[in-house]
């Protein structure tokens, strides 16, 4: 056993060699390959080369029929076919960087002295015949040439072996020296990287020789070789074979194989810094190391399958062969679960933003040095059409947003602040976050706690008569001061013990409260009182009453002469009528439209944002028009429907003047003058349940924006974020507006809606995601809108509130995915063989993975029943408290198991011994071992007349011994 473990950790000799050659360092990158290969036909009495497959990364065929190509799936080869290959690269002709400029050049130099010149002839005349791909259509042939039957006695030398004189019969050069228009105009070309080459694969059945021709020919500059390719990619590798009738399928199969090896990662690498045969073989070696059999009576080899949808990382499978990565087993990290089979997954690391600096506002500053050299692209990396979805979407859902927190404010403050005061507010913080603040995809939004605060310090200054709008101030001003020594102190350090269980706890929490709180706006009264068997004693009339008759309408009108039966129910409350019968209270059942607008507006965005994956339209109506735009043409679907309908439901409500919502109050609040002096200090203590409240919210929705799944690449600002959100907390309380923080349930929205995937994909590629669209430009525009909103009333004015509501639960629900924890409660509805095979189930038991979520639910129940209560205002706390919980799971699971369910936590005195362990290491691969190990390296250098192979060697040779021992030479 020992034997074999210390067999398996050495590389073998392909490997080895391979090593050495992709270990060297070259500036350019391997050029992506277009292969196709093509086969040599009889068509009518002539020769031509007929295309029958093509690869950029799957395998797509000619189907039969000929007339299109096959779907692109994944290429199955035999293992025979790939050691006839290998034979074929030992034996046949090998030319590396042959200086080629057109086809029958290159020919030539590839059958030269390497075959008798009657055969060499024949070869190339096979070689030079025209090829016909399939995006032509097949010509049928005309009278004129079918009656040149010296055409067709002329091919069947190939047939017959009679040889005779081609430049009597037919040119010998039959293909186009030159792109056709078929070529240059090919579609096919938007599927390729511009930086493409192409690898041309040759296969063909002649009489006239005994035994296979084959040459591998890679040309020193790609070369366009006129109508060689089917599109006008530069060819870089030939790869010609022409053998004895008989064998069809076997040339085929080698045909498909170094194909398959031409567009594989590691062998495209080796193929370009290849120096000799024996690297070409050593590349296939590797490719057979990595090989994975599927047992001939378990499956059916006709069955073509399907691309995988995430494709492992070709940098996984050369870091086997990297020349840091010597103690792995060789194939380890190829295989097809090396990926997922690592000892423990990336260990948690949020970034130098959070590093703890020991100075003054050192944070705020390096988040400034951070984000200022983004600031113009910031700018105009928003001028997109997906930035006009992101804005339409992001806007109406603050526009709900703040009517509903404006509503529910003014129910809570008597109206001192109400939806105007929501709206000037969420526009002015918004916009000036948006311009200034460290990470501008975070959008800010009045949140449920706030709400909460805001209506027990309003009751509690009623009953204690303070002024409320004052004390509100001072409280802003404290909460302001303790944010700014937060920042300046580097508190956002902390945020580094948030791990992946509170940030689920807490987004979990927030996407279920818009959940809920879409589901119970939608409770609209249903007429269960009316029954249709009595429908002919409904009735309702208007009765005059003439001693609560208007004397100004009296004056002007004959009342007597009214018909007060036709009258409507305002003319008759005009007039002094009264409506007397048992249906004038009926109100048509509004419910269900309500429930239609709501579920279907969620429904159809749900199906809107799915379609980019199905197969019909172009990818650029899928992806750029229909997904990118879901949410909104369902608002406006459902909008026109509300209003083909004509039912009277709840409309959105925009205030239509520019005024405070109370009018005994300004726009600014005073600091002095209604509360005793002492309150200006002891509404400190409540702002320090603010400044908590505000500190969390605001810092764990960022962490959870600038997750490194988002790819963000321009960095974040904690500290830049926090303290313009104290600014805004002072503002916002001099003028009596809402405070407000991150929210992260829109935030997340904004950046899901900003997303950008590869365009040119390969077929059967799936599109990789690249990041998001990061910039200032989509959430200062919302912010304006939202503030110009005042002035758009009579157009939002249509807008139904369910069709809102469901923007709110698509929010909600769309936040939920990709959250570990949901997909852990799902897993106690399935039984273990249903399950998906992720890769916290390979690694941890199912029992301690159902333990670890039921903790998770118990927290998440504590914080919504404490949410919902009178305790909310220590909500903040509580969140706290998650921190606390987290720190006590280190008693219960493993650090194995913690690593694969959550974040193993930061630990000072362990990461001080890393990095001390970390230099001691550097100290020892700088200063040799031995003096016989510099003066190998110095041999070596002298022998091969080049620098070090690798970086440590090159660490070396400029340490101290190697200068104090160059003497010895």
């Amino acid at each position: 056993g020992v034997h074999l473990r210390e067999t398996m950790n050495v590389l073998s000799p392909a490997a080895e060699r391979l090593r050495h050659i992709l270990g060297e360092d070259d500036s350019t990158p391997t050029p992506t390959l277009f292969t196709e290969m093509d086969t040599l036909q009889h068509e009518g009495g002539e020769l031509e080369w007929k295309e029958s497959a093509r690869w950029v990364k799957f395998e797509e065929k000619v189907e039969e029929g000929g007339e299109r190509w096959s779907k692109p799936h994944v290429s199955t080869l035999t293992l025979h076919s790939l050691f006839e290959l290998r034979t074929c690269l030992q034996t046949g002709s090998i030319l590396l960087d042959l200086e080629g400029y057109s086809l029958p050049q290159i020919v030539g130099e590839s059958t030269d002295g390497l075959i008798p010149p009657d055969l060499k002839e024949k070869i190339s005349f096979v070689l030079l015949r025209k090829h016909r791909h399939q995006t032509k259509k097949p010509i049928h042939r005309s009278l004129a040439d079918i009656g040149k039957s010296s055409n067709a006695a002329s091919s069947k030398f190939m047939l017959c072996g009679s040889f005779t004189d081609p430049a009597q019969s037919r040119s010998m050069n039959d293909i186009s020296d030159t792109p056709s228009t078929d070529q240059l105009k090919n579609k096919f070309m938007k599927k390729i990287p511009r930086d493409a080459e192409a690898s041309n694969v040759l296969i063909g059945e002649v009489d006239f020789l005994e035994k296979p021709f084959v040459s591998f020919v890679r040309l020193a500059q790609a070369t366009t070789l006129g109508g060689l390719t089917e599109v006008p990619v530069p060819t870089r590798f030939l790869f010609i074979l022409l053998g004895p009738h008989g064998k069809t399928k076997s040339y085929n199969e080698i045909g498909r194989a170094i194909a398959t090896l031409m567009v594989d990662d590691l062998f495209s690498d080796v193929a370009y810094k290849a120096r000799d045969r024996d690297d070409l073989i050593a590349g296939v070696d590797e490719f057979l190391d990595e090989v994975i059999v599927l047992p001939p009576g378990e499956w059916d080899p006709k069955i073509r399958i399907e691309p995988p949808k995430k494709v492992p990382s070709a940098e996984m499978r050369k870091s086997v062969l990297n020349l840091n990565e010597l103690g792995q087993m060789n194939g380890s990290a190829g295989g097809a679960a090396g990926g997922e089979d690592e000892e423990l997954p990336a260990p948690h690391e949020l970034g130098e933003e959070l590093k703890f600096t020991g100075r003054f506002a050192g944070g705020l500053w390096l988040d400034i040095k951070r984000k200022i050299p983004w600031y113009c692209s910031d700018i105009y990396d928003g001028f997109h059409i997906q930035s006009i979805s992101a804005v339409l979407f992001i806007y109406l859902g603050c526009i709900t947003n703040a009517i509903t927190f404006g509503g529910l404010l003014g129910d809570a403050t008597d109206n001192y602040q109400g939806v105007m005061e929501s709206f000037l507010g969420t526009a002015l913080a918004g916009t000036v976050f948006c311009v200034f603040g460290g990470q501008p995809l975070i959008i800010l939004s009045s949140t449920g706690p706030i709400l909460i605060f805001e209506k027990l310090l309003y009751e509690f200054s009623k009953s204690n008569d303070i002024d409320y709008m004052e004390l509100r101030l001072w409280i802003g001003l404290h909460s302001c001061l303790q944010c700014f020594l937060l920042v300046v102190s580097d508190a956002s350090y902390i945020i580094k013990y948030m791990t992946r269980f509170t940030e689920e706890g807490f987004s979990s929490l927030i996407s279920f409260i818009f959940i809920s709180d879409a589901i119970k706006k939608m409770y609209y009264p249903i007429n269960r009182g009316f029954k249709p068997d009595y429908i002919t004693a409904y009735k309702c009339e208007c009765i005059p009453l003439q001693s609560s008759v208007n004397g100004d309408v009296a004056l002007n009108f004959n009342l007597t002469d009214l018909d007060w039966s036709q009258l409507s129910k305002k003319e008759c409350v005009k007039y002094g009528g009264a409506l007397v019968g048992n249906s004038c209270k009926y109100v048509p059942d509004l419910a269900l439209m309500s429930f239609i607008l709501f579920f279907g507006t969620y429904s159809m965005t749900v199906s809107l944002k799915k379609f980019k994956f199905s197969r019909y339209f172009p990818t650029k109506v899928r992806q750029k028009l229909i997904s990118d735009f879901s949410i909104f043409m369902s608002i406006m679907s459902f909008v026109g429907l509300d209003m083909l309908m004509g039912l009277d439901t709840p409309k959105l409500i925009v205030p239509t003047e520019f005024k405070p919502t109370r009018s005994d109050r300004g726009w600014l609040v005073m600091p002095f003058g209604k509360n005793p002096w002492w309150w200006y200090l002891a509404s400190s203590v409540p702002a320090l349940l603010v400044t908590i409240l505000i500190f969390m919210d605001q810092q764990i929705s960022a962490v959870i924006v600038n997750r490194k799944e988002n790819k963000l690449k321009k960095g974040c600002g904690y500290h830049l974020d926090l303290f313009w959100v104290g600014v805004l907390m002072a503002v916002c309380s001099f003028m009596g507006l809402p405070w407000y923080v991150a929210a992260t349930v829109i935030s997340i929205a904004h950046i899901d809606s900003l997303k950008m995937e590869s365009e040119s994909s390969a077929p059967g590629e799936q599109p990789q995601f690249l990041g998001v669209r990061e910039q200032r430009l989509t959430g200062i525009l919302v912010f304006v809108l939202t503030g110009l909103s005042v002035f758009l009333a009579p157009v939002l004015q249509f807008i139904p509130m369910p069709v809102l509501y469901g923007v709110f639960l698509y929010m909600g629900v769309a936040s939920l995915s990709g959250i570990q924890f949901w997909e852990r409660i799902k897993l106690y509805l399935m039984p273990a063989k249903h399950q998906p095979d992720f890769s916290f189930l390979r690694h941890v038991p199912l029992r301690r993975v159902h333990l670890f979520t039921l903790v998770q639910i118990v927290c998440l129940a504590v914080l919504w029943i404490l949410k919902s209560t009178f305790l909310a205002i220590i909500f903040p706390v509580m969140i706290l408290g998650l921190l606390v919980v987290r720190k006590l799971l280190d008693l219960i699971f493993s650090q194995h198991d913690l690593a694969w369910l959550d974040d193993i936590l930061p630990d000072k005195d362990k990461k001080k011994k890393e990095d001390d362990k970390t230099k001691k290491k550097e100290r020892k691969a700088v200063e040799p071992e031995s003096d016989e190990e510099v003066r190998e390296i110095w041999t070596n250098m002298k022998l091969n007349s080049s620098l070090p192979s690798t970086h440590t060697q090159t660490r070396i040779l400029f340490s101290p011994k190697f200068a104090n021992l160059i003497s010895w030479y």
